[in-house]
Formats: C-alpha cells, structure tokens, sequence
C-alpha cells in the first residue's frame, strides 16, 4: 500500500466521527409537549419514562407507548409528581422500586394493560406510594387473589376501579385495607358474589355493579352508599335489612335489567330520590293471597348464601305493603315489567314523586283518584299498557297542578273523563296515539256531564305546546277544533279518512312548527299561512305533486315518502335545497329521465336524503332502477336521449362491419375457396 493513502483514510473516518459525535453526546429531541407543568407524551411509541423533562413536572400522561416494564427510579428524578398515567401500554408489572420511597404521586391510570402478569412486583411498588388516592386497574385480566394483593394497606386511597377484569367472587377481605375507599367501579368483570365484600369500607358512598353475573342483593345494610348501580345483572331479590334504624343515605338505587321478579325491599328510612328497575319482571302478587289454598303455599322465603348458610333475612311474600320508606322518592322507573295494578297506597306514600315511568306493562285501570298522586307530579308515562278506563274526579285532577307531560298512547281507551284534559291547566304535552278517541264537534258537549266521552274537547287550551293523535280514528275535525291554543307540535297522522284542510288548522298558523299529515288522505292544503312551521309530514298520501305552498315555507325536514310523485319540478327543488336538511322521499314512482330534482338535492351538501338508497325510478319501458343511476341515458327534457345517439353509433359500426364483409367475399373468392376445401374436405379411408 503506498505510504500518501493512509492520511486520506484516516481523513475520512474523522469526517465520519465529526457527524457522530454531536448527535451522541446530545439526546435525541422528547416526543412530548409541555404545557405549564404538565407533561403530553402520549403515543410516541415510548419505551420508557422519558428522562429530560423539567424536575418540577407535576403531571406525566404516557398512554399508548411501548411500555413493558416501570424500572426501578423510573421517576426518580420527578419528585415533584402528583399525576401519572400508563394506560394502553401493556404494561406488565411495575418493578419494587420504581417509584422510589414515599412518593407524591396520588393519582395513578394503570387501565388496559398487561399488569396480571407480574401483579405481585406491581403490588409492592404500590406500597411506596402512601398518598395515593386515584387509582385505575380497569382491563388487565385481573382475578381475585390478585386484586387482594395490589389493593394490600393502601390505606390513602378514595377512587378505584377495576372494571372489565375477570373478578369472580369478593368477600370481606377484598378490601379490608381501604378505611378511606369513597367510589368503587366494578362494572363488566364475573361477578357472582360478593359476602360482606364492603363491610371494611365506612366511607364507601358510590359503587357501580353493572353488568356482572349476581343473582341476588340481599341483607343491603351499606347506610353511608348515596350510590348503587347494580344494573345489567341477574337479580331476583333486593331484600335492604328491615331491623336497622339508622337512615339509610342511598339516594339512586339502579337495578335496570335483571331478573326482578317483587319491587324492592328498601330500608325503613331512607333518602332515596331515584329508583331505575325498567327491563325486569316486577308485579304486585297481593292478589293472590285469597287464592291461596295449596298445602305448600308460604307466604315468607329465607335466604342462603352459595355455601349453604342460613342467612338472618327473611322476606315476607304477597304483601303489597312492605316497600320501605318511597316519601323522598322523586323518579320512579318501571317500565317494560308486569305492573297490573298499584296497590293500595303505593303511589300516595311517594309525596316527592315527579316522575313515573310505566310505559309497556300490564296496567288495565288508571285511578287517579284513588291512587294519590302528589302535586308534585309533573310527568305521567302509561304508554303501552292494556288501559281500557281512567277514573278521575274534578277534585283529583285539580291536585294534579303540575302535570306537565301525560303520555297514554298504545292503550285500548275508547272513553275518558270529561273535563280530563281541560282541569289539568299546566298540560304542555299530551300523547293519545293509538286509542280510539275523536274530537269532539263543540266545546260544550260532555263537559258538564258526569259520564265518560268518546271525544276529547282541545278549545282554549292554552298551555299546551304538543299534541299527538296520531292513529285514533279521526275522520271529522270541526272547524274550531284548536281554537285559543297555541300548539307549537301537531301529530295527526295515520288518521285514514281524515279531510285536513285549512280551515282547521287556521288558529295554529303563527305557532306550529312541527305537522304530522301523514297517511290522512290529504289533497291539497295551503301551507303557506304557516311561516313558522319547520318539520312537516305528508307520507303516505296520493300527491301527485309537491304543494307549491311549501317554497314559503323555512321547512328543515320533508317527508313526502310514499306518495305519487314522478317528479319534483327543479324550480320547487332550487328552492327547497338551500332549506331542507333532512328529507325522506323513497315510495315514489320516479321518472327516472325527470331526475333534475335528485342530482341538485345530492350536490346540496346541507342536504340529507336519509332514504337516497331506497328512492326507485322507471324508465320508458317500466323497468326500475335506483335513482341517479341512469343519468348518462336520459337527459334534460329540452336535448334528445343520449340513447338514440348510441343507437346510431351502432348501426354506423354494423354497417362498416357489413361492408367490410362483403368486400372480402367479393375480391378474394379464391381465399375463400382454398379455406372452404381446408376446413371442410376430409381424407376417405378404404
């Protein structure tokens, strides 16, 4: 080798060194934003605490990195650390000394990771942190005796959650070393037992339950719980201990979607407000008791626990009378059970009640008379029920002052009080659809008598904004039908044979906004008195054209499905598309070469047409198609159909090929020849 090369070599690996070594001896830049003391490092595929954040940092979020392992003084160097968050990471265990001793830290997010693997390391690492209050372990496959050691004498904590884990069973030692414990999350875990599981927490007020596998709550003595959320379970009882006379602090009770087959045995004083039990199988059994001849009938049921232990509750059966203190009960919620009645005082013992939900139950009578509504009432909802009769005397509807919203739709009502409607005078929404109930031809007819009517009187309610007939047989509607009112919702569809016309409507035209006309055999109403209207529907009728009325209107939302159109002239379509938002108009025999109307709603981006994919239209020869499929076939009124130039443009190339064909039969018979014998004479064999 000559001696002059060598200086060149040892030139260039100094060049190289010259680039290395800067970006050695500084870091790489931290893919995390600072915001005050605030430290955002979150998916930057991270694989450990990053080191070069400011010492004062009080708040570190490290969600979805790559993060397998907390080494030990991972945080060392941030003493001043009150929140931490490791979620999404899968994160397997946090080593022993990760967080050095007697860390700061309170709040800590370790959700959705890995930590059952390593949960005994990850426990004493908790143990360092002796002012922890916020702890999360949601969705890291946990079982039962490891949450017992993670949750080992962390005697600080207030907030912890353990949803969607694999938790089977707790029991007192769950978390006996949580004095301070206020909220517990258990939501989406296996649960199907939990003896004694809080007696060690004294301060626990919110717990959540939901969505686990417990077939029972029995013996409930928690007095300090405001919340209990045991919904999505399959509990049969709720039996709360009768023998205790503290007060009982729960306030919402949530048992919606079990297998509840009695209403709740609650404390004998309590501060309950809310009680959720729609989705189950509650009715009253009182009854039965005259009925009861058999041998083996009992009228209580005792309790055992999954190992055969007696327990100390029994529950009285058939007895309507024993639900506990309801008087600070402000929302009840039974719908979709097997309500046939309510019992004697039920409803007069709830003097806090506002809210009562029975839509879909068994119900036959509604007696408010009897039942004892307070004047609290401002929200009735008996829907879909087997109502066949309302009792109501003058005296009881006036203490209904309050009664804001009364729903009795999808029930078999052909009578009602007189005066029903017109006694309750704070009514702002009223819902009779599908019931057989007119309207009566005059106000005077059945108000001053003592027996039921088949109509109901509207006139000179003023107070009421909403009102649904929608499907109860109305086929005459007089003049004055909504006179001194000043409805903002009219619903009168699904009324076969109803006339509207104008007239009718002529006291409603400076305040309806929204008008259901649909499947009312309507032909042509003036809409355009009606300026403030917004959301109209006119399905299911035989239009045959858009009424020009509506381009006065500022409608949002259009139903004309179902009806007669062929088309939508695009001048009503120019005007209606800068205004509409929603519009429904699939059943229609379109045309599909007058589809100016489509493509102008389709480039309206404001518009949407939620049935676009069900609007059909035919051609000339009745052949269907979806709509705006056909636009290069038919086009506008005014040119020829692109059809008849793709017509001539075949008969032009099969009379060239034709011509081209003949040619060569002409000029060149002997080729014709010589490939007739070649494909056609065979050799004989003799």
């Amino acid at each position: 080798m000559p001696v002059h090369t060598l200086p060149s070599t040892f030139l260039m690996l100094l060049a190289v060194w010259s680039v290395l070594v800067p970006s050695l001896s500084h870091p790489q830049p931290i893919p995390c934003q600072m915001i005050q003391r605030m430290a955002l490092c979150n998916n930057g595929r991270l694989p450990h605490v990053p080191v070069g954040l400011p010492y004062n940092t009080d708040e570190l979020q490290l969600n979805h990195n790559h993060i397998q392992t907390l080494l030990n003084n991972s945080l060392l160097h941030y003493s001043s650390l009150y929140t931490l968050s490791l979620a999404g990471n899968h994160l397997e265990k946090i080593e022993a000394n990760a967080f050095g001793d007697s860390h700061p830290l309170q709040i800590l997010n370790l959700a959705e990771n890995k930590l059952h693997v390593g949960y005994q390391d990850t426990s004493h690492a908790l143990l360092q942190l002796p002012q922890l209050r916020v702890l999360d372990l949601s969705q890291n496959e946990l079982e039962d005796d490891m949450v017992f050691h993670l949750l080992q004498n962390l005697t600080s904590l207030q907030y912890l959650n353990l949803s969607r884990n694999l938790i089977q069973r707790l029991d007192e030692s769950s978390f006996e070393g949580l004095p301070q414990l206020r909220e517990l999350d258990l939501h989406s875990n296996m649960l199907f037992e939990i003896d004694g599981a809080f007696s060690g927490n004294p301060k626990l007020q919110r717990l959540n339950l939901a969505f686990n596998y417990l077939p029972c709550l029995i013996d409930f003595h928690m007095t300090q719980l405001v919340v209990l959320n045991a919904s999505h379970n399959f509990i049969e009882w709720f039996v709360a201990l009768q023998e205790r006379n503290e007060t009982f602090h729960l306030e919402t009770l949530d048992l919606t979607d079990n297998k509840l087959l009695f209403f709740p045995f609650l404390p004998s004083q309590s501060r309950l407000r809310n009680i959720y039990l729609s989705h189950n199988s509650v009715r009253f059994y009182g009854g039965l008791v005259d009925n009861a001849t058999g041998e083996n009938w009992t009228t209580s049921v005792q309790f055992y626990n999954l190992n055969g232990n007696l327990s100390n509750v029994t529950a009285q059966l058939w007895d309507d009378s024993l639900f506990g203190d309801v008087s600070s009960v402000e929302i009840l919620d039974l719908r979709d059970n097997q309500v046939e009645y309510f019992p004697q005082g039920f409803i007069s013992q709830m003097q806090s009640l506002t809210r009562l939900q029975m839509h879909t139950n068994c119900l036959k009578t509604l007696n408010l008379t009897s039942a004892g509504f307070s004047s609290s009432l401002y929200a009735l909802d008996v829907s879909n029920n087997r109502l066949s009769e309302v009792i109501a005397e003058k005296g009881a509807l006036a203490a209904l002052g309050n009664l804001t919203y009364l729903n009795m739709s999808l029930n078999s009502l052909r009578w009602l009080p007189s005066g029903l409607f017109s006694s309750v005078e704070s009514l702002r929404s009223v819902d009779l659809s599908y019931n057989s109930m007119g309207i009566c031809p005059s106000e005077t007819r059945g108000e001053d008598k003592d027996s039921p009517s088949d109509c109901v009187v509207w006139r000179n309610m003023a107070s009421l904004r909403q009102l649904y007939l929608r499907g109860c047989g109305i086929k005459g509607m007089p003049p004055s039908a909504f006179a001194g009112m000043r409805l903002t919702h009219l619903e009168l569809s699904d009324n076969p044979g109803l006339r509207v016309e104008t007239g009718f409507l002529q006291a409603l035209t400076g305040t309806l906004q929204h008008l259901g006309l649909g499947k009312t055999d309507m032909q042509a109403v003036d809409f355009s008195p009606f300026h403030r209207l917004r959301y109209l529907n006119i399905s299911r009728n035989s239009l045959t054209h858009l009424p020009k009325s509506l381009l006065n209107l500022d409608l949002r939302m259009l139903d004309a499905s179902d009806n007669n159109l062929s088309t939508i002239s695009p001048g009503h379509a120019a005007s209606l598309a800068p205004k509409l938002r929603i519009v429904f108009l699939a059943g229609n025999p379109f045309n599909c070469c007058q589809m100016e109307w489509y493509r102008m709603f389709e480039t309206t981006t404001t518009v949407n047409m939620v049935d676009h994919t069900e609007i059909l239209c035919q051609d000339e020869a009745k052949i269907t198609y979806r709509a705006g499929v056909l636009s290069i076939l038919c086009g506008d009124s005014s040119r020829e159909s692109v059809f008849w130039y793709l017509l001539l443009i075949l008969f032009v190339f099969l009379l060239f090929v034709g011509i081209q064909t003949i040619c060569v039969l002409t000029f060149r018979p002997l080729m014709l020849q010589k490939t007739v014998k070649k494909k056609s004479v065979k050799p004989t064999s003799y």
